[in-house]
């Protein structure tokens, strides 16, 4: 059972999918897609969305609330390391004290890749204060690696630039991020469709997050469940063990022992 749980941070969760809940219509369609995923961990940018902080909009807590789902906060919008820091601790104190956030701090706003110098600096700082880090950085296996080093609690390389939809761009080296961490490797952003989520997760990801892959959808809440059963098929995958490629055709029905 426990190849079915994923851990981070000392808790265990019975679903791989993280969602983001952003790009929605309206909170409605948020909650829907939300329940048809099956997700645990929500994503809440905190310096884009009201959980509190505004008390006369709707409150994205109303649709999420945080009995049901582990909320996870982000930086999403920090462009400096002191803007991700100051918001993982606006976090902490809307949410009385939750510790796991998940870092990313931009270097540009075309592409949305990730400043990995600064994505360093603030994970140290964040670290040294108590919070437990789930990090978006490059798909590169170094600086994953160093990101591990300093204590983050799950590594988050991109499968391709933010609400792209591209999918896997470059699979040898997120599988090589995975065989050398010792911490879950999720990958973010980047993933299309189900296809998409299918691939990622047989090359031995721990997990996905993803936000525009559902909310850009035609019907949402119908790609919410697609993406669902491509993470469990995906797993599934992994854990049996794929057939060895073979450059030749192989009989399925081996003609030892026939008549003719």
């Amino acid at each position: 059972m426990s190849d079915n749980l994923l851990t981070i941070a000392g808790k265990t969760y019975q679903s791989r999918l993280l969602v983001g809940s952003g790009k929605y219509k309206d909170l409605t369609e948020t909650r829907e897609a939300t329940e048809a995923s099956g997700a645990e961990i929500i994503t809440v940018a905190i310096r884009r969305t009201n959980i509190g902080q505004n008390p006369d909009e709707e409150n994205l807590l109303d649709a999420v609330p945080p009995e049901k789902y582990t909320i996870l906060p982000n930086t999403a919008g920090c462009y400096t390391a002191e803007d991700a820091v100051r918001t993982c601790r606006m976090a902490r104190e809307l949410l009385d004290g939750h510790n796991l956030v998940k870092l990313e701090v931009l270097g540009d706003q075309k592409t949305l890749y990730p400043d990995t110098v600064a994505t360093l600096e603030a994970a140290k700082i964040l670290v040294k204060d108590g919070f437990d880090i789930m990090v978006y950085t490059s798909d590169d296996p170094i600086i994953a690696k160093q990101l591990e080093e300093i204590g983050c609690a799950a590594v988050m390389p991109l499968a391709a630039p933010i609400g792209s939809g591209l999918g896997i761009r470059n699979p040898y080296n997120i599988l090589t991020i995975i065989e050398n961490a010792n911490v879950p490797i999720l990958v973010d952003a980047g993933v299309g469709t189900a296809s998409d989520a299918a691939i990622a997760m047989e090359l031995g990801c721990d997990g996905i997050l993803m936000n525009t892959a559902i909310a850009g959808a035609k019907n949402p809440v119908l790609m919410a469940s697609a993406m669902k059963k491509a993470v469990e098929a995906g797993r599934e995958a992994f854990l049996a063990g794929r057939m060895p490629r073979k450059r030749f055709a192989s009989a399925s029905s081996p003609i030892d022992g026939t008549f003719f």
